[in-house]
């Protein structure tokens, strides 16, 4: 159980029980979850089909499906990191993930294929960036974009890392002998960093801010506009993350190429990220929002008008990836913003969860309707109009309540002041 009096102590005085272990590990962990569970498969994608007879649509809806999975699961996911904190889930979910991939790469049919994603689906809820979140939040309190943002330049070096070893992989040997050695790895990395390093008292929760008006926050006005703006914005990041392979390809680029590409928008997440603390510091939370937002549609609307040299589209894939790793702070901190820490957990699971749905359903939905539009050219150009919709309605979500204590206006490096 949590040592409910140290950490209220703690809490007040502003001086949190901080595991040294956990920013380094969870660094370590997002890289390695993130690039073997969620990268490897649009890399693996084509050669899966190739090999098993399986469609790319069914394949990709099994792998939509573990998305899907993952929003849903976050949601009660979220409650328990709010009560009992990150290691027991995140532990959990390092097994679960490895059993998942070995299922994956076992699977004689389509049917275990798809329920080894659907494992995985759960394994993702509670190891990916959600929950490293909520345990930045109440560990480092004040200090949370810090955090926030170091873990988050560590986690965008996935596809950077994982991409182009999981294509040298699979030159090597068969896609399912690729995902055993990826699972092997995943276990060795992040079970004992779960385990060994999350093992800090859990704060307790600080006070809940005072009520405005008699509405709840998930049912406010601003919250409801910004879940849908998140939505729209998700379905269309994630679609361009899984279509990018395929536009290049279907340009003329090598599947090496293309997968360097991908790898590199990776490297991209992580400069974009070196500016989020700056630009929160500067721009009021609206603002901000709607701005990067509409940047990610002009960022997909630039891949989908130019049709190259590869060079410039490479340079196009890495802005895209900047604007995406701003997207992930901004996302990360959205509750906080505007509604404090003490339901960080539950408001982010439930503001997060429609957007992981559209996430879920963006690689099936992009791979469907690619051929109908005519292509990945002309899919990019109709995910660049969500986008814009996406900016108009987080332009709306105005008059966030922000009168707590523990989320000051700069929230960036700097503590609060009296």
């Amino acid at each position: 159980m949590p040592n409910t009096q140290a950490s209220v102590a703690a809490t007040e005085t502003g001086v949190r029980s901080r595991p040294r272990a956990a920013l380094p590990a969870l660094c370590l962990t997002q890289i390695t979850s993130w690039g073997i569970v969620y990268y490897a498969f649009p890399v693996l994608g084509s050669r899966i089909t190739a090999d098993t007879g399986w469609s790319p649509a069914a394949t990709t809806a099994a792998f939509s499906g573990a998305l899907l999975v993952s929003a849903v699961a976050g949601i009660p996911i979220g409650r328990v990191l709010d009560r009992r904190g990150p290691r027991a889930v995140m532990t959990a979910g390092s097994v679960l993930g490895t059993v998942a991939l070995l299922v994956i790469a076992a699977a004689p049919n389509l049917a275990v294929f798809s329920a080894g994603w659907m494992l995985a689906g759960v394994a993702m809820a509670a190891t990916f960036y959600p929950p490293a979140f909520a345990a930045l939040t109440r560990w480092w309190g004040p200090d949370r974009v810090r955090a926030l943002t170091i873990v988050t330049l560590a986690g965008g070096l996935a596809s950077t890392v994982f991409a182009p070893l999981t294509a040298s992989l699979a030159e090597h040997v068969s896609w399912r002998a690729t995902y055993a050695v990826l699972a092997a790895i995943l276990a060795a990395v992040t079970i004992p960093a779960h385990a060994l390093a999350l093992r800090a008292p859990w704060p307790a929760a600080p006070p809940p801010p005072p009520a405005i008006g008699h509405t709840p926050i998930p049912r406010s006005r601003s919250f409801i506009l910004l879940a849908a703006a998140f939505t729209l914005s998700s379905f269309a990041m994630y679609a361009v993350v899984m279509g990018l392979i395929p536009l290049l390809t279907e340009r003329g680029a090598t599947p090496i190429q293309a997968a360097w590409a991908l790898g590199l928008g990776g490297a991209g997440q992580t400069l974009g990220r070196t500016l989020y603390a700056s630009l929160s510091a500067r721009t009021p939370v609206t603002t901000r929002t709607a701005t990067l937002i509409a940047l990610g549609g002009a960022t997909t609307a630039a891949l989908a008008l130019i049709p190259g040299p590869a060079p410039l589209l490479v340079i196009l894939a890495v802005l895209a990836g900047v604007v995406r790793g701003n997207l992930t702070l901004l996302q990360a901190t959205a509750v906080t913003d505007r509604w404090g820490t003490t339901q960080y957990g539950r408001l982010s699971g439930l503001l997060g969860a429609p957007a992981r749905i559209a996430g879920a359903l963006a690689p099936w939905a992009g791979a469907a309707l690619a051929g109908p539009l005519g292509g990945y050219t002309h899919l990019f150009a109709v995910l660049a109009l969500l986008s814009v919709v996406a900016a108009c309605l987080a332009l709306g979500a105005s008059g966030e309540s922000r009168n707590h204590s523990d989320t000051c206006r700069p929230l960036v490096l700097q503590r609060c002041l009296p």
